[in-house]
Parts: structure tokens; sequence; C-alpha cells
């Protein structure tokens, strides 16, 4: 006997999903994107397309905004963000690791997209001045997650993502 799916599973809620990296520099500076439709700095990131897996999504995102191809198998933070202008959110942070100056050579000979206007390494002194608010608190938490080494794997129907 069939039984009639739930109206969750019919009328799935809207709801963004974004996938972010948190990158480092050798000097302890976090790596941010300005663009030209967001206030602030941000970390690299953005939305998984149809059946792409999250964490590739956040991979995909940082290799084309910033040039840099990252392992990123870490969630060091969730952060849910209520209805407001937009739908509903759910961003996930991913540990992208600390750069050799090589990679970060990478960052400087990178041209990203044309909604890209820059790449900075902010340290976290500075980046409440350049960051607005909600995505500040984020990174914030991010770094005293990594800090604490409270950090969670990615996994993938229960295995860690490879």
């Amino acid at each position: 006997m069939l039984y009639p799916l739930p109206e969750i599973l019919t009328h799935p809620p809207r709801r963004r999903l974004d996938h972010q990296a948190l990158v480092l520099n050798a000097d302890g500076a976090v790596l941010l994107v300005e663009t030209t439709y967001r206030n602030g700095f941000t970390l690299p990131g953005g939305p998984a397309e149809r059946d792409e897996l999250p964490h590739l999504a956040a991979r995909r995102h940082t290799e084309t905004e910033t040039g840099l191809v990252l392992p990123l198998r870490t969630l060091l933070a969730t952060d849910y963000v209520d209805e407001q202008l937009l739908p509903e959110g759910v961003t996930f942070v991913y540990w992208g690791g600390r750069l050799t100056r090589a990679q970060e050579t990478t960052v400087g000979r990178h041209r990203p997209p044309e909604q890209i206007v820059g790449l900075h390494w902010v340290h976290d002194a500075r980046l409440a001045d350049v960051m607005a608010t909600d995505q500040h608190r984020r990174v914030t938490q991010s770094l005293t997650a990594l800090a604490r080494g409270a950090h969670l794997p990615f996994l993938l129907r229960g295995i860690p993502a490879g």
C-alpha cells in the first residue's frame, strides 16, 4: 500500500543554502571577497547548484572567485538567517586552510569574474570595519571554532567527504 507523501515533501519550504570557505594566509589574515552586489566584504563562496555536493559548491565558488582549489572537508560553522528581504537561509562555513606564500601568489594573480571587485587579506582586528555585521559575526564565530579545535567533519551519507 502506498502512503501519501507528507506536505513537507510535496511542498518543501523555500530556503537559501550558501557554502563559504574560511581561508587564512601565513600571517593569519582572512581572505575576503568584495562584490558589486553586496554591502561589505564576505568570505568566498555561494549557493550549490541542483544535485551539487555542498563542499564542492564551496570549492567551485572559491576557485572561481580566488583561483584557489582547496579541499573543504571540515565545517566550522552553520549560520541560520531568518526570512527578511530574502527567503530564510543557511550558510555553511568550511575550513579552507592556512595558505603557503606560493598559494597566496595565486590569489594575487587571479582574475576573478566581473562581479568581484577585489580580493582582500584582512586581519581579525579589522574585520568589523569592512564586513556587514552578520558576516562579521559569522567569521568571528568560525575563527573561534577553529582556535578551539571545535569543528565537524563534513559527511556524505555518514562517510567523510573525499
